[in-house]
């Protein structure tokens, strides 16, 4: 089940074992707000673009009886994901494509998906970004082999009229993100923006919107805080993470 280099790690909150490797990217807490924070269909078809090691997808199982489908380009991540799926004995409710995201119309369906979550590379690729060398998190942080218009205008295409998508981003791109939903169909619903600590500037951002959805409605939800004065998980994100 293992290869050298990698390990099996536990989100509690959800009971989920998940393969993971200091050699690729893995999950960090990005994966599990973003799998806390749509609403999730009990049932129905479920996509995971840009899935890395299968982490959000993973996290989502216990919250629907519906498919999840992941996508993801990387073959090494693609293949801890599959892993990850029969490690948890969830081989008949979830599947990996390892494909690039442009190609999920060979295998799902366009105008298909309920919800569609997202945790993209979060970087532009510009000349003056310094890139990591290990190439798979270089690819997993950079916009080098998707761009966040490409995300967009994939998921509306995957979504069914009134199916949800969520993202999380850094709230820098926040102007961006708004704009393309808007360009590409999905209407914004609501947004979070979560600081890492009470005194400190926002560093993430979760964003749900709706395909052909009406325009009003929008909802800035609180405000997620991380860690408290003490440099402890505050009791919200202790749920996400321990259960309670």
């Amino acid at each position: 089940m293992l290869n050298p280099s990698e390990r099996i790690d536990q989100l509690y909150a959800d009971d989920i074992q998940i393969i993971q490797s200091p050699e690729v990217f893995s999950f960090s807490l990005d994966a599990v707000l973003l799998a806390n924070f749509p609403r999730v269909p009990k049932r129905g078809t479920i996509v995971d673009l840009c899935a890395g090691n299968g982490a959000v997808g993973l996290f989502l199982s216990r919250k629907t009886q519906g498919h999840i489908y992941q996508i993801e380009l990387q073959e090494r991540l693609a293949d801890m994901a599959q892993r990850s799926i029969q490690l948890n004995h969830l081989e008949e409710r979830m599947t990996m494509y390892n494909l690039d995201l442009k190609d999920s119309f060979t295998k799902i369906r366009p105008d298909s998906v309920d919800l569609l979550v997202c945790n993209p590379p979060y970087f532009r690729d510009l000349p003056t970004n310094n890139k990591n060398p290990n190439q798979h998190l270089a690819l997993a942080r950079h916009e080098i082999a998707t761009t966040l218009e490409e995300v967009i205008a994939v998921s509306s295409k995957l979504l069914k009229m009134n199916g949800h998508f969520a993202l999380v981003h850094r709230p820098d791109r926040f102007l961006d993100i708004l704009e393309l939903m808007k360009k590409y169909r999905i209407a914004p619903k609501r947004i979070r923006f979560v600081y890492p600590k009470q005194e400190k500037d926002a560093n993430i951002i979760l964003v749900e919107g709706i395909k052909d959805g009406k325009t009003d409605g929008f909802k800035i939800k609180p405000s997620l805080i991380v860690y408290d004065e003490n440099g402890q998980y505050t009791p919200e994100v202790r749920r996400m993470l321990y259960g309670k």
